[in-house]
C-alpha cells in the first residue's frame, strides 16, 4: 500500500493500447469534425420562404387581374379589373339576359321569359370570381398561359322556373292519341293509338339553369313519353267486338214478327266511346227501335186518351185504351247480348211489346165528379146566317173542353185559329167605333155565353171586356167582346171538381152549359141604368168608315156576385161598366 510512483500515466498510453469508444483514429481528448446537413436544411428553408413569399406576392400582384384570354358566355374580360370586368359584362351580358330564351322539344320550339323564370345573372359575383385572392396555383397558371371560358354566376327562382315551364310546355308538349273504332258501313275501323311527349319540368330546370346564357340556342329541354288514355291494346280489345257485332246478323222475336237486323244496321246503332281509358260498345237505343219498326209491320199501337163525348145530351166516356210499344232499354240489353256472342244460335233474341198507358184513363175523368149540369146560359141569335154560322163553327169547339180544377179556360185559345180553314167566315164586327167586316165576326156571342158560363158556375175571372156599346140581346154589364190577340174571356175553374163545357144552337139561340158537381152558391144582381146619354149623330171622314143608324143610349151599370161554399162567403164582387152612346154615323 502506498503510492503508486511506477504506475502509468493516463496521458502516456502504452503502446499498442486503444481507447473502447468505437472513435478509430481519434486519440482520448481529440474533438470530432463538424457536420453539413443543418446548414443545408437552413439554407433549404431559407430558399422555400423566399419562393413561398415570391408565390404570395405575385397572387397578390395578380388577383385584381383577369386572366387574359378569359371570356364569360363567349364576352372576352382578360387583362381587366374586376370592376372592368363587371362593367364589361353589365353592357354585354346583362341584355342578353333579358332577352327571350328559347327552348325546344323535338322540333317543337317555344320561349321563355328569363325575368317571369327568376333567372338573373350576378355579374358582380361572376368579375368577383375570376379576380379575387386565392393561393391555388391554377390562378397563377391561368395568368401565365390564359384563363378560357368561364361561366357566369346566375341565380334562380327555382318555383318561378318550374312555373314558366309548365306554360312552355303547353306549347312544347305532344298530346298523345288515343286510338279509335268506329264503322264504314259495315266494316269496323280502328285508328292507331298514339303516346305523346312532355317536358319534364324537374330535370328541364336544371337543364335551364346550367345552360342558360352559356348553351346551344335554342335549348333542348328533357321531355318523356305520355301514354294515351287508350292504349292501342285496347283499341285490339274494342276492334275485336266491333268485328263480332257486324259477324251476322241479329234476329228479334217479338209478338209475331222475327224481324232480322243485318250488320249494316247493327253498324249504324253502334259506337266505341271512350269511357275511363276503355272503348266501350255502346248502342243507340232510338236506332234500334227504329231499324226493329222498319222491319215489321203495325207491331206498335198508341193508346186512346179518354174522353168525355155526348151522346143523348149527355156526357159520357170514350177510350182510355193502352197501347203497346217497344222497350228500347229493354231491346238494347237484348241485341247487345246477341250482338257480343260468338255462337250464331244465340244471336237470336225475344223480346216482350209493353203497355203504354193513355195520360188520361176512364177512371181519371170519373174522379173529376163530372155528374150534373150546375149551369145554362143563351143569348138570342141574330139574323144574318153567316154570324150564326160562325157561332155554329165555334160551338163545336167549344164541346167537350174540359177545364180540370185549377185549369184556366180561354175563349181565343179554344176557338182559334180564326181562319176560313178552320170553319170561319167573314161577318161584321165592331172595331174603335166602327162597323167593319172581319173572319169570324159574330164570336163575340160566344165570348159573351163562356164568360157567363164562368160567371154562373162560380169560377174566378181571370180577364174580360164588355162591349163599347150595349146589345139588347145580352144582359147589362154582364158581357164581353172578344179580339184575338187584344181581348180575351179567361176564367179559372177554382172548384175541386173537372168542369166540361157543351155548346149549341137551337131554335133561334146559342146555348152554354157546364156540367160538373155542385160546389160553388152564387147569387148575383144588377143595378139600375144611371148617367144614360141618349145617341146623337156623328159625321166621319175616316178610313173605313161605314155608315150605321142611331141605336141604345148610353149608360153606366153596375154588376155583383157573391160565391159561397157552406156558407162561407169567398167571392164578394161589384164591377162597373160604362156603355157609350150608339150613335147615327154619317159618312162623308
Amino acid at each position: 500500500m502506498g503510492d503508486r510512483s511506477d504506475a502509468a500515466q493516463p496521458d502516456e498510453p502504452r503502446d499498442g493500447d486503444r481507447g473502447t469508444s468505437g472513435l478509430d483514429g481519434l486519440g482520448i481528448g481529440e474533438e470530432p469534425a463538424p457536420s453539413r446537413w443543418p446548414k443545408v436544411a437552413l439554407w433549404t428553408g431559407v430558399g422555400v420562404v423566399v419562393l413561398g413569399g415570391a408565390y404570395v406576392g405575385a397572387q397578390w400582384a395578380l388577383s385584381d387581374t383577369v386572366p387574359t384570354g378569359t371570356t364569360v358566355a363567349g364576352i372576352d374580360v382578360g387583362g381587366q379589373s374586376s370592376d372592368e370586368a363587371q362593367a364589361t359584362l353589365d353592357a354585354e351580358l346583362a341584355p342578353r339576359a333579358r332577352e327571350p330564351l328559347a327552348v325546344e322539344v323535338e322540333d317543337r320550339t317555344t320561349s321563355i321569359d328569363p325575368q317571369a323564370a327568376g333567372l338573373e345573372v350576378d355579374t358582380a359575383a361572376t368579375a368577383a370570381s375570376l379576380t379575387s385572392f386565392s393561393l391555388r396555383p391554377q390562378r397563377l397558371w391561368e395568368q401565365i398561359v390564359g384563363g378560357g371560358e368561364h361561366d357566369p354566376v346566375v341565380t334562380v327562382d327555382d318555383d318561378s322556373l318550374s312555373a314558366e315551364l309548365e306554360d312552355a310546355a303547353a306549347s312544347l308538349d305532344l298530346a298523345p292519341v288515343d286510338g279509335t273504332v268506329s264503322f264504314e258501313g259495315a266494316e269496323p275501323q280502328a285508328s292507331p293509338a298514339q303516346d305523346g311527349t312532355a317536358v319534364d319540368v324537374d330535370r328541364a330546370s336544371d337543364v335551364i339553369a346550367d345552360e342558360w346564357l352559356v348553351g346551344v340556342s335554342p335549348v333542348p329541354l328533357p321531355s318523356g313519353p305520355t301514354e294515351p288514355d287508350v292504349t292501342q291494346d285496347e283499341t285490339d280489345a274494342a276492334l275485336a267486338v266491333a268485328e263480332t257485332v257486324v259477324s251476322a246478323p241479329v234476329t228479334v222475336e217479338v209478338g209475331d214478327q222475327r224481324p232480322e237486323l243485318p250488320p249494316a244496321a247493327l253498324a249504324g246503332a253502334a259506337s266505341f266511346p271512350a269511357v275511363d281509358g276503355d272503348l266501350v260498345l255502346t248502342w243507340d237505343e232510338d236506332a234500334l227501335d227504329e231499324a226493329v219498326l222498319d222491319r215489321t209491320k203495325d207491331l206498335e199501337s198508341d193508346p186512346t186518351e179518354a174522353r168525355f163525348v155526348f151522346a143523348d145530351d149527355k156526357p159520357t166516356i170514350k177510350g182510355g185504351k193502352a197501347g203497346a210499344e217497344l222497350d228500347p232499354a229493354a231491346l238494347t240489353v237484348a241485341v247487345d247480348g246477341a250482338a257480343t256472342s260468338t255462337s250464331t244460335d244465340e244471336r237470336t233474341v225475344a223480346v216482350e211489346l209493353v203497355p203504354v198507358e193513355p195520360e188520361s184513363s176512364a177512371d181519371d175523368l170519373k174522379e173529376l165528379g163530372v155528374k150534373k149540369k150546375i149551369v145554362e146560359f143563351s143569348t138570342p141569335l141574330t139574323d144574318e146566317p153567316v154570324r150564326t154560322q160562325n157561332l155554329r163553327a165555334a160551338a163545336k169547339k167549344v164541346t167537350g173542353v174540359l177545364v180540370r180544377p185549377g185549369d184556366e179556360f180561354s175563349v181565343s185559345d179554344t176557338l182559334a185559329p180564326i181562319t176560313v180553314e178552320n170553319g170561319y167566315s167573314v161577318a161584321h164586327v165592331v172595331v174603335d167605333g166602327f162597323v167593319k167586316d172581319e173572319i169570324g165576326g159574330g164570336l163575340s156571342q160566344m165570348a159573351t155565353s163562356t164568360y157567363n158560363a164562368g160567371f154562373l158556375a162560380g169560377f174566378e175571372d181571370i180577364t174580360h171586356k164588355p162591349h163599347s156599346y150595349y146589345y139588347d140581346r145580352y144582359p147589362e154589364g154582364r158581357e164581353s167582346t172578344m179580339y184575338v190577340g187584344q181581348i180575351d174571356v179567361r176564367w179559372k175553374n177554382d172548384s175541386p171538381y173537372g168542369a166540361l163545357l157543351q155548346s149549341w144552337i137551337s131554335g133561334d139561340r146559342l146555348y152554354i152549359a157546364v156540367w160538373s158537381s155542385d160546389y160553388w152558391d152564387v147569387s148575383s144582381s144588377t143595378g139600375p141604368r144611371r148617367d144614360v146619354v141618349e145617341p146623337t149623330t156623328v159625321t166621319s171622314d175616316s178610313d173605313g168608315c161605314a155608315p150605321s143608324g142611331a141605336g141604345n143610349a148610353g149608360f153606366t151599370v153596375t154588376v155583383t156576385r157573391k160565391v159561397s161554399h157552406d156558407g162561407d162567403v169567398d167571392k164578394d164582387e161589384a164591377k162597373t161598366w160604362t156603355y157609350q152612346p150608339q150613335n147615327k154615323i154619317v159618312c162623308e
